[in-house]
């Protein structure tokens, strides 16, 4: 399985990016996915996550109300709606496969089955 996320780049504080995570592999459907970040001098965090189904979600309280994730078992990819953007949004954002339909709160990364390579998001003041 190989995941790849894109979609991130330089924004001015208050607009918006969507990320995209493409997953190849015929088992998309059946694992949660997510999306983390690390910031530069900061530990990665959880950022959101998506049951296998879409049915659920759930997000870290900094980003609720500006960011929305979801996903296409048809095509294969998991998205990031991120808008009214901050500085503190700053970071490589990874997305991520759990090993089971759902990722358990509290999220971290030992729920984390693949990663895929970064893609950096820069938000301007």
């Amino acid at each position: 399985v190989q995941l790849q996320a894109s979609g991130g780049g330089l924004v001015q504080a208050g607009g918006s990016l969507r990320l995209s995570c493409a997953v190849s592999g015929r088992t998309f459907s059946s694992y949660a996915m997510g999306w983390f970040r690390l910031a530069t001098g900061k530990e990665r965090e959880f950022v959101a996550a998506i049951a296998w189904d879409g049915g659920s979600s759930s997000y870290t309280d900094s980003v609720k109300g500006r960011f929305t994730i979801s996903r296409d078992n048809v095509e294969n990819t998991m998205y990031l709606q991120m808008n009214s953007l901050k500085p503190e949004d700053t970071a490589v954002y990874y997305c991520a496969r759990a090993y089971s339909g759902y990722f358990y709160i509290p999220v971290d990364s030992s729920q984390v089955k693949d990663w895929g390579p970064g893609t950096l998001v820069t938000v301007s003041s």
